[in-house]
């Protein structure tokens, strides 16, 4: 899964929001001098992330696009599902998208210490051009995808990736909406395994 979704499945609990956010940054068990609470976000993005890769419906989605995109359709779909999780917000939240993405772009600026350097590069260009808010559109996701294609200098050709979408858009989302249901029970139920631990800093 992607930002939006990582960071939804932490809850609203903000710690584990930060871990669960910078946990692709964080290489093997180096995030010991972090608080607790973060290291316990960083466990539950790798719980999220070992079962979103081996489900079937993911599978599903990334096959669809393996033929163009080999190993790189993964990042794909988990593009594409940020997409329609932002599309239909109001389906998952109370709270409107534009006020949520603010609060977590807060919840960034209050835990900066804590962030990964390269997280700490790209939150400026994150919060302005508010990506979780524009994953809900098509132009928003395009540029994803270009930007994904420059990162990867052109070899995965993943800016192509939003005519797979255009052209599967009803099958995608269908696939979203059937997985995330699990994976929100799933997550919920890591979430509740992770207890809180007094007088850390």
């Amino acid at each position: 899964m992607n930002f939006l979704a990582h960071i939804y499945l932490s809850f609203d609990d903000k710690e584990i929001t930060i871990g669960n956010f910078i946990a692709d940054s964080i290489r093997g068990n180096k995030f010991q001098h972090l608080p607790h609470r973060i290291q316990q976000g960083i466990f539950l993005h790798r719980f999220i992330d070992t079962y979103t890769d081996s489900h079937k419906i993911p599978k599903k989605s990334s096959k669809r696009l393996h033929k163009n995109y080999s190993h790189y359709s993964r990042v794909i779909v988990d593009i594409f599902y940020d997409h329609f999780l932002a599309k239909n917000w109001s389906d998952y939240s109370d709270v409107p998208l534009d006020n949520y993405a603010n609060n977590f772009y807060d919840n960034l600026e209050d835990h900066y210490k804590f962030l990964p350097d390269g997280t700490k590069r790209m939150m400026p260009y994150m919060i302005s051009d508010n990506w979780l808010l524009n994953y809900a559109n098509m132009e928003g996701i395009a540029k994803v995808l270009n930007g994904m294609n420059r990162r990867t200098q052109n070899k995965s050709k993943m800016n192509f990736a939003i005519v797979d979408l255009e052209q599967h858009y009803d099958d995608f989302e269908k696939e979203f909406t059937q997985f995330f249901k699990e994976l929100i029970i799933f997550s919920k139920q890591k979430y509740n395994t992770l207890k809180p631990i007094e007088n850390q800093p």
